[in-house]
Parts: C-alpha cells; structure tokens; sequence
C-alpha cells in the first residue's frame, strides 16, 4: 500500500501502518516532500504510476478534488485518508467506538460541538445512511458545507440540526463531540477563532447539561484548555482512547473491503 501524506499525522499514518502490516501486507510512507503531488508530478501520473507497484494507495491531502482525480485514475483501490472536505476513516472508527460502547449507533443522540468542519461533513454523510440523530453547534458563520446539509437532510434517513447554542444542543445527547477549532492550514485565523469560539468549549459545566451518560468523543490531536478542558478529557465518560485505537480497527475493515478480502 502507497500512503500519500500532503498533512502530516500521527494517528492516520500509525493507524494504517500498523494495521496493514498486522493483516500481512507493507505500507510505504511517501511524506509531503517524497511526491509533492500536482506540483512535481500531476496527480493523474501519480495515480497510475502508484497503480503499477500496489495494490492500494491511501492519501491524506488538502484539496478534496485531489483524492477525487487520485480515484479517477488509479487502477487500484483509493482510500481518502483525509481531506480538507471530509474524514471518513475517522467516522468508521468513531461509529464503532459508539457501537461499543452504547450498544447501537441508531436512535443515539450525537452532538459535534464546534467548526463545521470536515468531521462534521462525514458525520452528515453518515446520517444519511444510518438514523440517528445528528446535531452540529457552532459559531454563526461557521456552520458546515449547505449543500452537504441539504442532501443529508433531504435524504429524510436522520433528524439533522444545525445550531447555534451548546446548551441547547447537548440536553439528551449520548454523546458529545469536539475538535479543534483551527484545523490545518487554518492556523494563521487560530486568534480570531478563539475569539469567536468562546462559549463553544466542552467544559464540566457542559457535559453536566449534556447528563451522566454522555460520553465526550474528540478526533484529536486536542488543544486542552481550548475546545475542550483537561477535566472531560480525562474524566470516566470519556472515550477518546478507545476512539483514537478504532481508527486501526475499522480501517483494517475497510482495507479487506476494498482488497475483497
């Protein structure tokens, strides 16, 4: 397997190395100055060119067109590892996590406390597959992709919200979700961001509102004292461990999926 990385990380490239080698195969690691994708070479040659010498390739990359074009001229199964549109290996692992440990994603209460983001667009996609219900506070301004919303909510399969307000939103919830509130190549607005975020912090206070069985969920790396006070990270209802091992777990299923295996 071919693994792409324009964004470095630790969890994405230790999940996949790991858990391929674990299954019997070899993981090469080409880092953001081995290929340097539509720069050096264009993504269509790399495609093809990685096609010839593995049986899979996983790219965690900026530009969501990237992975797309990676797919389009691969012969060979494409994994998104990540893109600045979507994390989708990340959710596989947080819906494990939450079968886990409630017993069932359906009719569970998931709440995403923060930026729209990426995450927030593969909780959507999600939601349109399996029933739940899936709520997203954040800032005014800061809300996810309008079209991803639509097709979720159109698809009639979940109850999506998008609000403003993080008490409202996390009365019953099963669980609460945070993630950073500046993401990679967002980190020159982190300022500003922290400004406009203040009230969108996962504290002890929240997690009260939230009640006693609410389990606290973040995709990390976390910035504690941020988004998210040391206190939930490491209080028992916190999950965030566990969630960070699925992600080897659920993308060695992935992995046998897409190999047929």
């Amino acid at each position: 397997m071919a693994m792409i990385f324009a964004k470095p990380s630790m969890r994405t490239r230790v999940s996949f190395e790991t858990g391929f080698n674990l299954l019997g195969g070899h993981a090469v690691y080409l880092g953001p100055d081995d290929i340097q994708m539509g720069k050096r070479e264009e993504t269509r040659d790399v495609a093809r060119v990685l096609s010839g010498y593995n049986d899979v390739i996983m790219a965690r990359l900026f530009a969501h067109q990237d992975i797309l074009d990676l797919a389009k001229y691969a012969t060979v199964p494409v994994i998104n590892g990540l893109t600045d549109y979507n994390h989708p290996c990340q959710i596989m692992a947080d819906a494990l996590t939450i079968i886990e440990h409630i017993g069932q994603l359906e009719g569970t209460k998931v709440v995403y406390v923060g930026d729209g983001n990426n995450i927030v667009h593969s909780w959507l996609l999600l939601a349109s597959i399996v029933p739940f219900h899936f709520v997203c506070a954040c800032p005014k301004g800061f809300e996810p992709d309008q079209e991803t919303v639509k097709k979720a909510q159109q698809t009639g399969v979940s109850k999506i919200e998008i609000i403003h307000d993080p008490k409202e939103a996390v009365r019953g919830a099963d669980v609460v979700y945070s993630d950073v509130w500046a993401s990679m190549g967002q980190k020159e607005e982190a300022a500003y961001r922290r400004q406009v975020f203040q009230g969108f912090q996962v504290d002890e206070e929240l997690m009260k509102v939230a009640g006693p069985k609410a389990y606290f969920m973040h995709c990390l790396p976390a910035e504690r004292g941020v988004e998210v006070t040391d206190g939930v990270i490491e209080a028992p209802n916190s999950i965030v461990f566990p969630q960070a091992e699925n992600r080897m777990h659920a993308q060695n299923a992935i992995m046998l999926h897409v190999l047929g295996v």
